[in-house]
């Protein structure tokens, strides 16, 4: 399981593990029944403290993505596709947010963005 840390991000520790083992399970990098690392080992690999990778192995138990099995640890829950769907379209209406922001910004028309988006969503068909 890779995970990378930043100090510069402005999220929590445990938040960016949380989100980055949330987006390999939503990618499939992890599938159900895979078992995480435990929480000591985790911290002992990132270099930081337990309490912070048992902030984020809650958080993600809680939201469903894991389960934890006393006296065998970590596993990734079997995951409801409708719900890991609706977490993919917050992120990319997230991302569009941001991208109509910009937009009007620099003060370009709805047609304009629509064309922009046409482009990088057919990428190669063009």
């Amino acid at each position: 399981m890779d995970i990378i840390l930043s100090n510069s991000s402005g999220k929590p520790i445990y938040e960016q593990i949380a989100d980055q083992v949330k987006e390999q399970i939503m990618t499939g990098a992890l599938v159900a029944g895979d078992a995480l690392p435990s929480m000591r080992l985790l911290a002992k690999e990132l270099r930081i403290s337990v309490i912070t990778t048992k902030r984020a192995y809650e958080e993600l138990e809680r939201d469903g993505f894991l389960e934890n099995v006393p006296g065998k640890g970590c596993f990734v829950a079997p995951q409801n596709k409708e719900l890991l769907r609706e977490a993919q379209l917050r992120k990319v209406e997230d991302k569009l947010a941001q991208a109509v922001e910009e937009a009007r910004k620099g003060a370009f028309s709805l047609e304009e963005l629509h064309d922009m988006l046409d482009i990088l969503y057919k990428g190669d068909e063009l």
